[in-house]
């Protein structure tokens, strides 16, 4: 395969990590986005279809595979709408937390993000110290909470379509639960600082307590696009998933969605970026497999730290595929075993764990967490600027990450 059409992806994945930070406004128009992605992925695509048409089928049917799935957890968790209104304390506030992790597996860290965010922000807002709400919020439920299912992150069922079984997830439990619980911790010692100085409304105080859900049916299709996703297989699993977002968007009160600010802006966002990525990553994902014993990566917590870094600061979902191909060639070559999709185990777990949770670190690491960044400072809950956050997640996060790769991935061990 010719090496100059591995340079599209890499330049499609600068272009989106950049392009936000020299010009936000324009970037934020789809019809940029439809732009960059055709003029990196177009080359491409004609010159796959040229050499091999089969393959080319191959891609686009994960394609549709991966947006049908994003898309109608999207759609249906829009329908969902929680209030709560109830006299904060630290507990309640890291119980939510700690929720909306379990439910990002479930709906996805998008969809638990548009269900959770608002309620949760509404409950806090009143308070001078808020700094610290939207920060661990994009730790917790947009991010690292998603780490246990396929549904739960891009990244992970990415692998899932290509053959790592849905419920195999399952065994990054024992990681998944000591990163939450590190972050869980410190957000409650830092909340019960801050809430102890903070004056709860007496205005507040004569409403009473209350937590009310609207749109429940809305679970009843969420429920419908788990079991497809786990017993049916393309095309029947997308059917059922589009059916659950159609019904979803008519039985659903128009009330409901416009309380949620509900839009198809990010869906379309996702449709349109991923559409590029797709057509780009075939050549380097080829590449990395034919040359996977060159670059000197052969242990798990380099697959870790690798895998995040770029998570970090490009898209968590090709950066796992990226890694996930090297790892293959590596496995292969040097016959590794246990192997789970043709990757051995330790390296899966490593570069899962790297993609799901370093998404936290910046803005542009994972979809959500610049829509809760948008959604805080539309609610006047101050959220800090990129280089603030970058501050946060180095000084929070990175420590909890070595300890669970000096744990669990051999790192400094």
């Amino acid at each position: 395969m010719n090496n100059i059409f591995l340079i599209p992806f890499f330049g499609l994945l600068i272009t989106i990590a950049v392009f936000p930070l020299i010009n936000p406004h324009l970037w934020e128009k789809n019809k940029t986005k439809a732009v960059v992605s055709a003029i990196f992925g177009v080359p491409v695509l004609i010159y796959l279809i040229l050499k091999s048409p089969a393959k080319v089928l191959h891609v686009g049917e994960e394609f549709i595979s991966f947006i049908s799935l994003v898309t109608s957890l999207f759609i249906v968790s829009g329908g969902i709408f929680i209030y709560i209104r109830k006299k904060p304390t630290p507990l309640l506030n890291t119980a939510i937390l700690f929720f909306g992790s379990i439910l990002a597996n479930l709906v996805g860290t998008t969809g638990a993000s548009m269900i959770l965010v608002r309620p949760f922000l509404r409950l806090n807002r009143w308070r001078k110290n808020t700094f610290h709400i939207p920060i661990f919020f994009i730790f917790t439920v947009s991010n690292v909470g998603g780490g246990l299912t396929p549904i739960g992150d891009p990244p992970l069922f990415m692998g899932f379509l290509k053959g790592v079984p849905f419920f195999w997830s399952l065994k990054l439990f024992p990681i998944w639960l000591f990163e939450i619980s590190i972050i869980l911790i410190v957000f409650f010692i830092w909340d019960s600082i801050t809430l102890r100085k903070e004056k709860y409304p007496e205005t507040l105080e004569r409403e009473g307590d209350k937590i009310l859900i609207f749109g429940k049916r809305n679970f009843v299709y969420l429920g419908l696009i788990l079991l497809a996703v786990i017993f049916l297989h393309f095309p029947f699993r997308e059917i059922v998933q589009w059916t659950a977002a159609i019904l979803s968007l008519k039985t659903t009160p128009k009330r409901i969605r416009e309380d949620n600010e509900f839009t198809f802006h990010p869906a379309e966002e996702v449709a349109i970026v991923f559409a590029g990525i797709f057509a780009t990553m075939t050549p380097v994902l080829d590449y990395l497999k034919d040359n996977a014993d060159k670059f000197g990566i052969n242990e798990p917590w380099q697959f870790f730290f690798l895998t995040g870094f770029l998570s970090s600061f490009l898209d968590n979902a090709p950066t796992y595929l990226t890694f996930f191909s090297l790892a293959q060639g590596i496995s292969e070559k040097f016959g590794l075993t246990p192997q789970i999709a043709g990757v051995w185990e330790p390296f899966l777990k490593a570069i899962s764990c790297g993609a799901v949770f370093f998404g936290a670190n910046t803005y542009i690491g994972n979809a959500p967490n610049f829509m809760v960044k948008s959604i805080s400072e539309d609610m006047r809950v101050k959220a800090p600027n990129f280089i603030a956050y970058l501050l946060y997640s180095f000084i929070i996060l990175i420590p909890s990450f070595t300890a669970a790769a000096y744990i669990f991935f051999d790192f400094l061990r």
